[in-house]
């Protein structure tokens, strides 16, 4: 069974950061097994066909923007995964969708997916996400370990938690 974590977000846009340092936080707590890839997603695009053909669960972490208040995380699953991905949420949503619907023409599509995300305050330029979403951040990384958990990765946390 193959997983794939995809941070994706631009860390020159304040909040945008969060699923990226998402990403990068779930590595500094936790050991994956082999069976497990993060992937600093960045705002890549095309490029990450690969990574993400014929995957068992893809979990993307990102800021979207549901109209639900600011700082609220969200988990997007099931029947919502294809209206999320037809609206635009993020601010960078324009590679992910395009790479899914390339997997699903060459019928390599992720099993399951899910978006775990958190609403934005800022999308200002800037390299510092505002305190609230920086202070989310934890939150995903401990619903994206405890979806992997759920589906029997094996995940082990490392012993000194770097912030």
């Amino acid at each position: 069974m193959r997983a794939v974590v995809l941070g994706i977000g631009n860390t020159i846009l304040t909040d945008e950061a969060a699923g990226v340092r998402a990403a990068e936080m779930l590595e500094q707590r936790y050991r994956m097994p082999d069976t497990v890839q993060v992937i600093d997603g960045g705002t890549s695009g095309m490029e990450m066909i690969e990574d993400l053909s014929d995957l068992d669960f893809l979990i993307v972490l990102d800021v979207v923007k549901t109209g639900a208040s600011a700082g609220t995380v969200v988990k997007i699953s099931g029947k919502e995964i294809p209206v999320f991905f037809r609206r635009k949420l993020s601010p960078h949503q324009i590679g992910l969708p395009d790479v899914l619907a390339s997997l699903e023409l060459l019928d390599t599509m992720p099993k399951e997916i899910i978006v775990l995300g958190v609403e934005p305050i800022s999308l200002a330029l800037g390299m510092d996400m505002t305190s609230t979403i920086a202070a989310k951040v934890p939150e995903l990384v401990e619903m994206a370990v405890a979806e992997l958990l759920a589906r029997g990765y094996a995940l082990q946390p490392l012993t000194a938690k770097i912030a």
